[in-house]
């Protein structure tokens, strides 16, 4: 018995490269237990965002006038589940997949606008068809390699000012200003014992990591989500409002009025393929496809040369092995997203949290993709740790993702402009696809400018053109008066 355990976990060894990665066992399942807690607000977000707003003929998903969380929550984490858990088979890395953001937001104000909830989940999942084509016929992995490594690095440092900004605004320490676009807790005042929560996980993970303690960040969220815990139940804070800023922003910590039950699937296969052309057009309906396109695209793209680049797997070249694969689930992850009612799925950049505390291999997004299916059947529990103690992880995985910094050349301007161009507005515009557009954009016109077009790589023209379209789909919308 002793020799066959033995012969499994040296066989999962190999398998995912554990050893060679110079990882342990225990150090990726702790670190898939990371990405777990700092991704799984998903579960309750995407409810709120995509289930919450009515379509062209006034209903909402899942059908009726009456929102239905529970069901869109079941099917978030049923999809986070399976497609983390094929990420951690197929890609073999430690990159966790869900709904993403931003693109639920696009489906659910923009898309869904024009037609009916199973014509935009058609439209996701035609968008899904289209990205895995594209990674299929290797234009996805040409685009990957094509990029240059300091542009590279430029994402990887900007994703890392991204991720950071999420954190410090979910725990509202960080919040939109009465004065100013941004402001420093409420009304320039860091009020509230969910903000100190947040403070006091940030300075635990901060130390016990600046003291090389292993598992840092999920002592630290532990920590804080325990303090929570009692702050709740001492002082019944309850959840943020205008009348009550001082609360929890997402979760509240406490298991009151939060119930167990079977998953209610009834969103799931609610999808009308082609309908959204019958419904906005052939030609919007194409300009919809074509957004969701790009911005899954580069959103993806510039999130996985970002965990990748933290987690050291990039080759001396810039490439990463077994691209193929990873970018190929994530494809798929898209059209599941739309099939299952959820929104289209993607790679998660709270992986950096798991990378930050050591994961390395595949196996620790199989762990978060098995906590996934738990949550599919324990829906409280993703209901339970607040955002202020999961924050705190996401700023220290930016610092370590801002050193990427070094690898890049400032005082060459063609490529000091867009790299700035693209560690800024990542977090200024809350959109990867944002920042990555527009340093391709720049870098391409500023190597031409001084004389230097060979050192664009033929692919980098056509991406860019693309980007330029994407920018001007608008203006152009509205000067031709399409709707």
């Amino acid at each position: 018995m002793t020799d066959t355990l033995a012969g499994y976990r040296s066989a999962m060894d190999r398998y995912f490269s554990i050893t060679q990665r110079g990882s342990t066992f225990v150090r990726e399942m702790r670190g898939g237990l990371v990405t777990f807690v700092t991704m799984v607000y998903i579960v309750v977000l995407n409810p709120l965002i995509i289930g919450t707003v009515p379509d062209a003929d006034g209903q909402l998903l899942g059908g009726g006038h009456v929102p239905n969380i529970s069901a869109i929550a079941a099917v978030t984490a049923l999809v986070a589940a399976v497609m983390t858990l094929a990420m951690g088979i197929v890609g073999r890395y430690p990159f966790a997949l869900a709904t993403g953001l931003g693109l639920n937001a696009f489906v659910a104000f923009q898309v869904a606008s024009k037609m009916s909830w199973p014509a935009a989940m058609g439209l996701v999942v035609l968008e899904g068809a289209v990205i895995t084509v594209l990674v299929l016929t290797g234009f996805r992995v040409a685009v990957f390699n094509a990029i240059p490594a300091e542009l590279k690095s430029a994402i990887a440092a900007g994703i890392g000012l991204f991720i950071a900004l999420i954190g410090l605004v979910d725990a509202g320490f960080v919040r939109r200003g009465t004065g100013t676009p941004v402001d420093i807790g409420i009304d320039g005042h860091l009020n509230g014992w969910p903000t100190f929560v947040f403070v006091f996980g940030l300075f635990v993970i901060a130390v016990l990591f600046a003291r090389k303690v292993k598992g840092a960040i999920l002592v630290g969220i532990v920590a804080a989500t325990v303090l929570a815990i009692i702050l709740e139940s001492a002082l019944h804070l309850g959840l943020q409002s205008d009348k009550n800023p001082e609360g929890w922003a997402l979760n509240v910590p406490t298991f009151a009025h939060k119930h167990f039950g079977a998953p209610d699937f009834k969103v799931f296969g609610d999808v009308s393929l082609f309908g959204g052309f019958s419904a906005a057009g052939i030609i919007s309906a194409l300009i919809l496809v074509f957004s969701l396109v790009l911005s899954d695209f580069f959103d993806v793209m510039g999130t996985t040369i970002g965990l990748a680049s933290e987690a050291e797997l990039l080759r001396p070249d810039g490439t990463l092995p077994r691209i193929q694969e990873v970018l190929l689930v994530d494809g798929v992850a898209a059209m599941a997203g739309g099939v299952a009612g959820a929104s289209s799925a993607t790679t998660y950049v709270e992986s950096a949290s798991g990378i930050g505390d050591g994961a390395r291999t595949g196996l620790a997004s199989v762990t978060t993709g098995l906590l996934f299916v738990v949550t599919i059947f324990l829906s409280p529990l993703a209901q339970f740790v607040p955002s202020e103690a999961a924050a705190p992880a996401l700023v220290v995985v930016g610092v370590l993702m801002i050193a990427q910094l070094r690898n890049i050349d400032f005082s060459d301007f063609t490529i000091a402009l867009p790299a700035f161009l693209t560690m800024v507005l990542m977090p200024f515009t809350y959109s990867i696809t944002n920042g990555v557009g527009a340093g391709f954009i720049s870098y391409v016109v500023l190597r031409v400018a001084v004389g230097r077009p060979r050192d664009i790589h033929p692919l980098m023209w056509g991406v860019s053109a693309a980007f330029a379209i994407y920018f001007a789909i608008e203006p152009l919308r509205h000067l031709f008066h399409i709707d």
